[in-house]
């Protein structure tokens, strides 16, 4: 068991060098003026080709930089470097680094006390857009329900839109640098969830809230969701650590 628990360690610290190789290199594209904002990345085959890396790996790393606002994939057309913020080299990403040490509770601590708070701004101040774009990844997230890793990626960008949606960008630069680092971290045991029904009908609870401009509401869904979700990622965990990997028992607690 020893031996299989290090062979899968291994297997998640190679993907996470992989995804942070993808990252650097879309990073020191941007940096050197190769693309700017709104550019479409080379096909996915050319970049894989010159990372020397499988398309798989490279799509990884396109997820994260997607799900942290970097990227912006649009369906049939390529995957393009977004519009607005926020970019590879401000503050969000190099704080990424230093919370890479921080323990899992710490993480959610942190979301607790930050983003309910968060979610009761943005229940005052959201715009009819801000309230569409949330209303689009809650059905992405519907519509993702049996491909754990595309339900991620709506799932971060909702939390995303929230904090954009509070209208403070101090918040939403704290808020980046949480969820970039929860992408990582949830992308290694999210295979492992299995209830992401009841995952998205919180999301969309969270949402009703927001709609309706209740404060209160919007307050008490989101730190109902994140403790749940604290449980749910801790059994996650638990099961990325034992399970061998051609174990498919699944999780009984719901996702992020």
């Amino acid at each position: 068991m020893k031996k299989e628990v290090k062979e899968q360690f291994d297997e998640v610290t190679g993907h996470s060098q992989l995804t942070m190789q993808v990252v650097e290199h879309v990073r020191s594209l941007i940096s050197k003026g190769e693309v700017h904002p709104g550019d479409r990345l080379p096909p996915e085959r050319e970049l894989a080709r010159k990372l020397k890396i499988s398309r798989s790996s490279l799509r990884a790393g396109i997820g994260f930089l997607s799900a942290m606002g970097v990227l912006k994939s649009r369906h049939g057309a390529g995957t393009f470097v977004s519009t607005g913020p926020p970019a590879l080299d401000s503050s969000s990403l190099s704080v990424l680094g230093a919370l890479h040490g921080f323990l899992p509770w710490q993480m959610f601590e942190a979301r607790l006390v930050l983003e309910s708070n968060v979610a009761a701004l943005a229940a005052e101040r959201a715009t009819d857009e801000h309230i569409a774009e949330l209303a689009e990844e809650v059905a992405e997230m519907y519509a993702s329900l049996t491909d754990p890793q595309e339900y991620l990626i709506h799932d971060v960008r909702f939390h995303r839109t929230i904090a954009r949606a509070s209208g403070n960008p101090i918040l939403g630069a704290l808020m980046e640098t949480i969820t970039a680092n929860l992408y990582e971290y949830r992308s290694k045991t999210v295979q492992n969830a299995v209830d992401l029904k009841e995952s998205a009908e919180m999301h969309r609870e969270i949402y009703r809230a927001i709609r309706s401009h209740h404060p209160v509401q919007a307050r008490q869904a989101m730190e109902k969701h994140l403790n749940l979700a604290r449980i749910a990622q801790a059994s996650e965990a638990d099961l990325a650590t034992v399970v061998t990997p051609s174990s498919e028992s699944p999780s009984e607690n719901p996702t992020t």
